[in-house]
C-alpha cells in the first residue's frame, strides 16, 4: 500500500518489508509503534491478513472502521484495507462495495474487486477491472504493481495467456518481493499441474513458495502449497511451527546453543552430559526440524 508523503520513517520502513516480503519484522517493528498511523495500521491488517491470523485482523479492522474524520488519502487506505478483509472472509459483496470507494488509481482497487466479483459469478466486470489495472500499471511501469496486476488477470480473465502473464509476474517479483513472488510461483504450479511434463517445476515452485510461508508462518499460503504438494503425490513438510514443538526442551536447549556456534564438547561440558548424548539429542532434533545439520539450525531457529 503505497505510503503518503508525510508518513513517518517507522511506518516507510514497515512498509518496505512487507513489499519485500519480510512479514513477521514488519509486524513487529509497526507493533512497536504506540501511536500507529493509519498507514501502519493498514500494513499491520495487511500482515495479519497474510499470517491468517483472522481474529486480530477483525479486530484491527474494527480499529480502522472507527477512525474519525481521516483525510481523503487516509479514507483510500481504509478503503481498500477493509476491502482485502471482506475478501479474506469471504465477504464477497462488501469487498466489492468497499473497493470501490476507494477512488484512487495510486491504489489496486481493481484487484480486491475483481477477485470478489469472479467469486460472486460477475466473470465480465471481473476481467474489465482487471484489464484496467493491467494497463494503469504498464502505464506506471512499477515492478510491484505490474507483477500483483498480472496476477490478478492470470486469477480472473478467461483469454489471456495465463502461463504467459504468471511467468512475467514471477520474473518481475522473484528476489525482490518475496510473498508475491511465492503467491505467484503457488499460481503458476497450479496451472502447471495440469501438464504432466511440468511436474518437476512445480514441485520446485511449490516447495520454493513452502520455504517461504513456513519461514514467515504465512498459514494461508502454507495451506496451498500443501494441498497442491499433495494433489502431485508429494509429502508437504512439517511447518516449523510444528516441528519446534515436537522438540524436547533439552533438544531445544542444544540446537540453540550450537547454532550460536557452540560445539558438542561445549555443549557437553555446559550440561554435564556426553558427546556422544549432545550427539544423540542433535541428530533427532535434525530428523523433526526435517533439516540436515547445524547449518541450518541459525535459519530454522530465526537467530541472527
Amino acid at each position: 500500500m503505497p505510503a503518503t508523503p508525510t508518513t513517518a520513517p517507522a511506518t516507510r520502513a514497515g512498509e518496505d518489508l512487507v513489499r519485500a516480503g519480510r512479514i513477521t519484522a514488519a509486524l513487529d517493528l509497526l507493533l512497536a509503534d504506540s501511536q500507529p498511523s493509519v498507514d501502519s495500521r493498514t500494513l499491520i491488517l495487511e500482515c495479519r491478513l497474510a499470517r491468517g491470523e483472522m481474529d486480530l485482523a477483525a479486530r484491527d479492522g474494527a480499529l480502522l472502521a472507527d477512525i474519525r474524520n481521516p483525510s481523503a488519502a487516509e479514507a483510500a487506505q481504509v478503503s481498500l484495507a477493509l476491502a482485502e478483509l471482506a475478501a479474506a472472509t469471504e465477504r464477497d459483496e462488501e469487498a466489492v462495495e468497499r473497493a470501490r470507494r476507494v477512488g484512487n488509481d495510486a491504489l489496486p482497487w481493481r484487484q480486491v474487486a475483481a477477485l470478489s466479483l469472479i467469486r460472486l459469478g460477475h466473470r465480465r466486470e471481473a476481467e474489465r477491472l482487471a484489464a484496467d489495472q493491467l494497463t494503469l500499471a504498464r502505464a506506471a511501469g512499477s515492478a510491484y504493481p505490474l507483477a500483483g496486476a498480472l496476477r490478478t488477470s492470470a486469477a480472473v480473465c478467461a483469454t489471456v495467456d495465463h502461463e504467459g502473464q504468471l511467468r512475467e509476474a514471477y520474473a518481475l517479483a522473484q528476489g525482490r518481493f518475496a510473498r508475491l513472488a511465492a503467491q505467484v510461483a503457488t499460481d503458476l504450479a497450479g496451472l502447471l499441474t495440469l501438464a504432466s511434463e511440468h511436474r518437476s517445476e512445480a514441485v520446485e515452485l511449490l516447495r520454493e513458495a513452502e520455504e517461504y510461508a513456513d519461514i514467515e508462518d504465512l498459514w494461508p499460503l502454507h495451506t496451498r502449497v500443501r494441498r497442491l504438494l499433495e494433489r502431485l503425490g508429494e509429502e508437504p513438510k512439517l511447518p516449523r511451527s510444528e516441528a519446534m514443538a515436537r522438540l524436547t526442551q533439552t533438544q531445544l536447549l542444544i540446537c540453540n546453543l550450537a547454532a550460536t556456534g557452540s560445539t558438542n564438547r561445549a555443549i557437553a561440558e555446559h550440561l554435564r552430559i556426553s558427546v556422544k548424548a549432545v550427539e544423540w539429542h542433535l541428530s533427532h532434533a535434525y530428523k523433526k526440524l526435517g533439516i540436515k545439520g547445524r547449518a541450518q539450525l541459525p535459519r530454522v531457529l530465526r537467530l541472527p
